[in-house]
């Protein structure tokens, strides 16, 4: 429960957190007279700013928290920080260091953007001036509302990614290559297929007659893969996730792609029961830990899918099967993971690569010099390695 005074009452309410975060210990009430230097102390500080002004404002203090976070140091500062690092004879730091200090930066930043909360009546809606009835979003990510809900609060920011991951699941990811018109929609909860390579990549890949009876699609999220293989010809796919979320998205789709008598979701860890001639997995590419539920199609620590799918794959395979992986080489360049530990687990699962196809990104970081990762991202290679099982 989340609890706060005003005006001499003592107040709670429902804590309500999609990725964890524990409730606030400090919330003060704060409206449209708070000015924007008063909130950003209060945010750095610690404490949490229950909003009961006008909604847009609330909007608008989220951008002015962001321009006074984003703002650039002074001169003087960063000459002050260069000739402190000079005198400490501190190396630059390495590719892995500057990565874990991008990911606390964003941390600091999330808990300063997430000082600002906004409660939720018992149906969803939101008891603010010129509050936008959001009510079917909310019930889209969370389902409908309990008979006995009370109020609920939670971060401003994390109640528009309700309503953003409405708006795409309405829009949709346009995806030419499951057909003319095709589109997947991804739920709330469930990452978006927005990098076509690797599914041009699945695409492409040759699949040989004995592949076209059975596939494992092994993590399927969107059920974009899952898909995408039973257009290719595939009779039967299994697609696994563990998510429920996750499991009802891939449903929808392959039902709006015209492909349900083709594949089969199952809510299981990795693998399903038997064998199969294709084995796919786009695992998360990062060996991080994730902090939201977007973040876990990217971040996974010490790579558990990735090598679980690889240590299980030789004895799921059928004989002359193939496994491919979808897999990006940003956690090398960033210098989390190297080559030489994937190929390693690959070798110790009994396992040797076919043949391997490369593809450069073509999301918008890879182009922009400014991100703070930039050298890792411009470098970034994601390929399909295409696995057999030793003799």
């Amino acid at each position: 429960m989340l609890q706060w005074q005003h005006q001499g009452t003592d107040h709670q309410a429902a804590w309500r957190s999609e990725s964890g975060l524990p409730a606030p210990r400090r919330v003060v009430v704060a409206d449209d007279t708070m000015p924007a230097d008063t909130a950003y102390r209060l945010a750095c500080e610690g404490t949490a700013l229950l909003w009961q002004g006008d909604f847009h404002n609330a909007r608008l203090l989220i951008d002015a928290l962001k321009r006074r976070l984003d703002k650039p140091a002074g001169k003087s500062t960063a000459k002050a920080r260069k000739q402190l690092r000079s005198a400490s004879n501190k190396p630059e730091p390495t590719a892995a260091e500057a990565f874990h200090m991008h990911r606390m930066a964003q941390g600091q930043r999330a808990r300063v953007l997430n000082s600002v909360l906004v409660a939720l009546q018992p149906d969803y809606s939101i008891k603010l001036r010129r509050a936008p009835d959001w009510r079917e979003a909310c019930t889209e990510a969370w389902g409908t509302p309990a008979a006995d809900a009370g109020v609920q609060v939670l971060t401003l920011r994390e109640l528009t990614g309700v309503v953003g991951a409405h708006e795409w699941r309405k829009k949709g990811v346009d995806m030419p290559l499951l057909g003319k018109n095709a589109r997947i929609h991804p739920h709330y909860g469930v990452f978006s297929p927005v990098r076509g390579e690797y599914v041009a990549m699945v695409h492409e890949a040759p699949l040989a007659f004995g592949m076209r009876e059975l596939a494992f699609d092994i993590g399927t999220g969107t059920g974009v893969l899952a898909a995408l293989l039973a257009k290719r010809g595939v009779k039967q796919v299994v697609a696994t996730d563990t998510s429920s979320r996750a499991l009802a998205c891939a449903q929808e789709n392959i039902e709006r792609l015209g492909v349900t008598d083709k594949v089969e979701l199952q809510q299981t860890s990795l693998f399903p029961e038997g064998q199969a001639p294709l084995i796919v997995c786009n695992p998360p590419w990062v060996p991080a830990r994730a902090v939201t539920t977007l973040e876990q199609a990217v971040y996974d620590e010490n790579s558990t899918m990735l090598r679980g799918f690889l240590s299980g794959l030789r004895e799921h395979l059928s004989p002359d099967g193939e496994g491919w992986l979808v897999l990006s080489d940003l956690a090398e360049h960033l210098g989390l993971r190297s080559r030489e530990e994937l190929m390693g687990w690959i070798d110790a699962a009994g396992l040797y690569v076919v043949y391997r196809m490369d593809a450069e990104p073509t999301h918008g970081k890879a182009q922009d010099s400014t991100d703070p990762l930039h050298a890792a991202r411009s470098a970034e290679v994601t390929s399909l390695w295409r696995l057999k099982a030793k003799a």
